[in-house]
């Protein structure tokens, strides 16, 4: 059910004179693999060359290219793992939907009201087609998934929009945006290192899967609570002008401090259920 989001990036592209042409060519590239990915395994090595050709189309799009090379490689290895956090956290029915309704609609806030940074008509088509998508995922008994071609595809949308934002204003806190998701992978990362994990295999313990598996947590609820929390974040750092780069900091401390303190509590159920 993913695929929407491509063909929601296609039709804009389609009817708005073809407008960031090397960017749709990437999310073409990086869809198709993910796309075949989902029918049939793929080797990593073919994953990443997809990936990595992806990105350096959209680096080009936003115009990275004449910027010092170190930049390129820390926007390689950001924007990588934005790709992969998103595809960990789709997990549960309406996360991945709801989660991205979200930061959608706080981009299209932004671009309307604060900083024009894309064309307007790119964040609405995508906004219907998530909406769309939810109709059929947001509920108890999904009539459809995203899998790997939804949450990568839609991750870099967003991706693509926000380093557009970022760009346009030359202010990195934007990325208080993905917040939410950002603090769970991470520290989820962080987790299973300090269990001496692979951190490559799949696995059940970002904070959304407790919530959803060993605490029987409705998934609908897991996600609504994900958006509002987002959304509260994204709120706050608006009414805060002057003091972005402290909201993004607050926010992270206070995520990644309610992360810990659940996973001290909890996470005893999930070893329990092992």
């Amino acid at each position: 059910g993913g695929i929407i989001f491509f063909f929601g990036a296609l039709a804009y592209f389609l009817t708005n004179q073809f407008e960031y042409p090397w960017f749709m060519l990437a999310l073409t590239l990086i869809t198709f693999i993910s796309f075949v990915d989902d029918i049939r395994s793929t080797s990593q090595g073919l994953r990443l060359v997809f990936h990595f050709t992806a990105m350096a189309l959209m680096f080009y799009q936003w115009g990275l290219f004449s910027l010092p090379w170190w930049t390129i490689v820390v926007a390689l290895i950001v924007c990588t793992g934005i790709i992969n956090a998103y595809n960990f956290m789709d997990g549960i029915n309406g996360i991945t939907g709801g989660y991205s309704l979200v930061v959608l609609a706080a981009l299209a806030f932004i671009n309307g009201v604060y900083v024009p940074f894309v064309e307007p008509a790119l964040i609405y088509t995508m906004l219907c087609a998530v909406l769309v998508f939810n109709f059929f995922n947001f509920r108890k008994q999904a009539k459809c998934f995203a899998g790997d071609v939804g949450s990568v595809s839609i991750a870099f949308v967003i991706l693509f929009l926000i380093g557009m934002l970022i760009i346009r204003t030359e202010n990195f806190s934007w990325i208080v945006l993905l917040a939410v998701y950002g603090v769970d992978s991470v520290l989820t990362i962080v987790h299973r290192l300090m269990l001496h994990e692979n951190i490559g295999l799949p696995h059940r313990k970002h904070m959304y899967q407790l919530m959803a598996n060993e605490l029987k947590i409705s998934h609908v609820v897991v996600s609504l609570l994900y958006m509002v929390v987002q959304a509260v974040i994204v709120a706050v750092y608006l009414a805060m002008p002057g003091m972005h780069y402290a909201c993004l900091g607050g926010s992270v401390a206070v995520l990644g401090i309610g992360y810990v303190l659940f996973m001290r509590k909890y996470f005893k159920l999930h070893l329990a259920v092992k």
